[in-house]
């Protein structure tokens, strides 16, 4: 039975994140109900990521198995077909071992975030940045952003219903840069906590805006208490960039 694995690309606004519900709209159902168009058969996608509703994607990564072989090409352009009109594109589809897992092989995860820092409303922009009005200053965010970088305690910065075992994680690139009124924050580890780069992003906006200093910032990781937190940056300026294996 081949395995695909599947580089994927979708707007999240319509959907309530990457993981299959009973009666909402996912990402992963609507690939599924893909997959059984082509196949006949249910059939489940497993994705590198369980992306929040409302978060994009450029480069997601997910698996799945299919009794019947389909050329590589044809099995892309087949789902894409099928997921029409859904915001969701099969960028590339290749066999793959058995023992490649989308989740589990990866050894890498690249997220961007965008936050467009003008008092204008947005126009092509929305429900896929973060409005700022008040003026950030990026080169103190970015100071305060290497606060974060290597292996600690993130508690401060995880959802209270993460499921993750341990709240240990290795940041390995978390950069702010700007460009005009764009500011973007990317960030780079082997896997993050539920909402922790949104908590990161959010924090480091209240550095940008004067509320707190990078020394905030790093009491707040100390603290390994999400009650420390500052504000929780909204999903819709958040991209899974890509994966890497």
């Amino acid at each position: 039975m081949p395995r695909y694995k599947l580089t994927i690309e979708y707007d999240g606004a319509p959907f309530f994140g990457w993981q299959i519900q009973d009666t909402l709209p996912s990402v992963q159902g609507a690939l599924e109900a893909a997959v059984k168009a082509m196949t006949g058969a249910d059939l489940r996608v497993h994705g590198a990521g369980r992306t929040d509703a409302g978060v994009h994607a450029r480069g997601q990564v997910a698996h799945v198995d299919v009794e019947k072989q389909f050329p590589p090409g044809r099995f892309r352009d087949g789902l894409n077909a099928h997921l029409r009109p859904h915001p969701i594109a099969v960028l590339e589809a290749e066999i793959v071992p058995d023992t490649f897992e989308a989740r589990f092989s990866a050894v890498k995860r690249h997220y961007r975030y965008r936050v467009i820092n003008t008092r204008a409303n947005l126009a092509l922009d929305v429900g896929h940045a973060w409005r700022v009005p008040r003026k950030l200053d990026a080169d103190a965010m970015h100071a305060a952003a290497k606060r974060l970088l290597g292996k600690h305690d993130f508690t401060t910065f995880r959802d209270t219903e993460c499921q993750a075992k341990s709240p240990e994680k290795t940041l390995d690139q978390l950069d702010v840069l700007r460009d005009g009124r764009e500011i973007t924050i990317v960030t780079s580890a082997r896997s993050f906590l539920h909402s922790q780069v949104r908590s990161m992003v959010g924090s480091l906006v209240w550095v940008g805006d004067g509320r707190w200093t990078a020394d905030d910032l790093s009491a707040a990781l100390e603290a390994r208490n999400r009650t420390a937190c500052g504000i929780v940056a909204p999903p819709e300026g958040l991209y899974l960039m890509k994966v890497d294996y």
